[in-house]
């Protein structure tokens, strides 16, 4: 990662030159949403990271939990606290229940992939320890679409925590890829009490790790995860990450591009 851009994997240059040559029409983006999960560690931060596994889209990359809204996500009625949906939606720069999706998402997709549930019994509080048998039960309820989100909230007489959510940025995949996402990115901090558990069945490997350690090493991520990386690197402390994220602007979306493909080093830019 340069000034000059990334350099592009020649599976991905491969996709956008059959793209290119073939003049095929973009697919249309679904709407996601992504986490960042921090949390203390000496004088800085440690980020959660997933290895998705090789069959899935973007299989054998390093990324964050996360994964596209669900209309049960946009049909929900549940306990909500923190910013109201129509404030969500002048962050994001979406109509409320558009936003409130998008924020539903965010939580529920945490607790699918990371067993970390953002909610608590009032506006004021966080649950606890939830890596019992009967949260992990209704966890796997949540993965099978056996239940939805504000049905497991409100069976534990709990409350979304809209507001440990901090949005970050939003990122929509090249128009070359045949499955594509439009990308919500937020950080939250790891509640006390909780911790991160290695239950999704789309990752092949978990860990924390320090930003500038995920950067520094071999990891293979694609350039939204290792442009987030830097910029919550950039802030130093989690108290730097949260100034960040209140000064950043995270509706209007970043599209990575592949410049030079009839060259012979395509590079990815960003838009």
């Amino acid at each position: 990662m340069t000034i000059d851009g990334f350099a592009a994997p020649p599976a991905l240059v491969e996709h956008a030159r059959r793209f290119q040559a073939e003049g095929a029409v973009p697919a249309v983006p679904r709407v996601a949403a992504t986490v960042l999960l921090l949390r203390p560690a000496g004088d800085g931060f440690e980020v959660y990271m997933i290895r998705r596994v090789a069959a899935m889209t973007f299989g054998g990359m390093y990324a964050f939990p996360g994964g596209g809204v669900d209309r049960s996500d946009s049909e929900a009625h549940l306990g909500w606290a923190g910013p109201d949906p129509a404030a969500w939606g002048e962050r994001l720069g979406l109509d409320p229940a558009a936003a409130q999706a998008v924020v539903c998402a965010a939580a529920r997709e945490v607790f699918e992939e990371a067993g970390v549930l953002l909610a608590g019994p009032d506006p004021d509080t966080v649950v606890g320890d939830v890596s019992g048998d009967d949260w992990e039960e209704a966890r796997q309820d949540l993965v099978g679409r056996r239940a939805g989100f504000a049905d497991l909230l409100a069976g534990k007489g709990l409350t979304l925590r809209s507001d440990l959510l901090l949005p970050w940025s939003r990122w929509i995949t090249p128009e070359f890829e045949p499955r594509r996402f439009d990308t919500y990115f937020f950080v939250a901090l790891l509640p006390e009490g909780q911790r991160t558990r290695d239950v999704s069945g789309e990752a092949d490997h978990t860990l924390w790790l320090r930003p500038a350690d995920a950067l520094a090493g071999e990891l293979t991520m694609l350039p939204p995860t290792m442009v987030t990386l830097a910029e919550v690197a950039a802030a130093g402390d989690l108290a730097g990450v949260a100034r960040d994220a209140a000064e950043r602007d995270p509706g209007t979306p970043i599209l990575p591009y592949i410049e030079g493909l009839d060259g012979a080093e395509p590079r990815f830019l960003l838009r």
